[in-house]
């Protein structure tokens, strides 16, 4: 169990880091906007007024959400040997996945309520983004998830 979770919080704060980074790039700003954006799901439009605190929140949303996306990539790892035998297809699988739940699911139900504005260069950038999200979490749970549906064991 230690070790599950030990890879699981690994990859997720990795992850979870660079889709920072890359959605810093792909909306040209810096992480504080961005950490401010991803706050907006709790605190509303206001939590581009509170500074840093809201920064610091939209921080701890992104990595718990990387963690718990994290987790579920895991569990199914363990109990579907494709996905085991092939990271990079299973990271581009929960990449995209991840993309449809965040926009499609997540962000309207939260304060942002909105569906973000589609167009193709949206698209393509923020897939790719949610792309090296899912490989890096599967790179880095690969092998735990091997062993562990190996020994029978459950995450």
């Amino acid at each position: 169990m230690p070790a599950n979770w030990k890879l699981i919080c690994i990859g997720g704060l990795i992850a979870g880091t660079v889709d920072i980074g890359s959605a810093c790039a792909i909306y040209k700003t810096n992480p504080v906007v961005i950490l401010q954006a991803i706050a907006v799901g709790v605190l509303g439009r206001v939590s581009f007024d509170e500074g840093l605190p809201s920064a610091a929140l939209g921080l701890l949303l992104q990595w718990g959400m990387s963690i718990v996306i994290a987790f579920f990539c895991v569990v199914a790892n363990q109990r579907i040997a494709y996905l085991r035998h092939r990271w990079v297809s299973a990271g581009l699988a929960y990449g995209a996945i991840t993309f449809f739940v965040m926009n499609y699911l997540v962000v309207p139900l939260s304060r942002a309520g909105e569906i973000p504005a589609f167009s193709i260069s949206w698209f393509v950038e923020n897939m790719l983004a949610m792309f090296l999200f899912g490989l890096i979490i599967t790179y880095v749970t690969r092998q735990r998830a091997r062993e562990a549906a190996n020994e029978g064991g459950e995450c």
